[in-house]
């Protein structure tokens, strides 16, 4: 071999290993390249479902009585309400005892009762609150929460009649026991109202809202049929 054609071949050489060091060193810039699939694509998703800054406003309706408001959507979607709260709990712990001891007071009229009236009221009053107990622990179930509330005496609460008035009553027959029966339901029914009343200025809980409202407006009803049955 001349010293031409060495050199001729020294170069072909270099140039062959240049281009070999090129192409590794492109392949590496592509392997660090993020890889497309299933987690790029999560990714993507999740940046885009949080809304656009300048997505539209949300209408809030209000609270009954009250005018709905208009906020911006990244304020309604933080600052959401609570689907319950403290008050809409302590609501229906009271009220399971409460309609307990009205199903309880109605369950001894079939025996005692003088009046037809006064058996009618008393089993409208089972057939409504026996349930309505039922719905209230199903609340509390689906929450998690706990029926009872350790050392509280349910005795206070509005209407609730004593251990010893309830013993009255079950002594009670015929027109006694009308007359101690309406006078008594008529109180408790008043301290159901009552408290209903005050859980829909305070709670947030639509369900019971809902709840509250009919308890108040169908006991405030037996009312009055049980102060016409006093009259006459």
């Amino acid at each position: 071999m001349t010293g031409r054609q060495g050199r001729v071949w020294l170069a072909v050489t270099a140039l062959a290993v240049l281009l070999v060091v090129a192409g590794v060193a492109l392949a590496g810039r592509g392997d660090s390249r993020p890889a497309a699939g299933p987690a790029a694509a999560t990714t993507t998703a999740t940046t885009t479902a949080a809304p656009p800054l300048d997505a539209p406003p949300v209408v809030v309706p209000g609270r009954p009585g009250e005018p709905a408001a208009t906020r911006a959507a990244q304020e309604v979607r933080d600052a959401a309400p609570p689907r319950y709260n403290g008050l809409d709990v302590w609501y229906v712990r009271m009220m399971i005892p409460h309609h307990q001891q009205a199903v309880e007071m109605a369950t001894l009229a079939p025996d005692r009762a003088a009046d037809p009236r006064v058996r009618a009221v008393a089993d409208r009053i089972r057939a409504a609150q026996g349930p309505e107990i039922g719905v209230l622990r199903g609340w509390l179930g689906t929450r998690g929460l706990p029926a009872e509330v350790p050392g509280h005496d349910h005795g206070t609460m509005r209407g609730m009649q004593s251990a010893e008035a309830m013993r009255q009553l079950a002594a009670a027959r015929g027109a006694d026991f009308d007359r101690l029966f309406v006078r008594m339901m008529t109180a408790h029914h008043e301290g159901a109202v009552i408290m209903s009343t005050d859980l829909l200025k305070v709670g947030v809980d639509q369900t019971l809202q809902e709840f509250a409202n009919a308890v108040a407006v169908e006991q405030s009803a037996e009312i009055t049929r049980l102060r016409e049955l006093i009259g006459d």
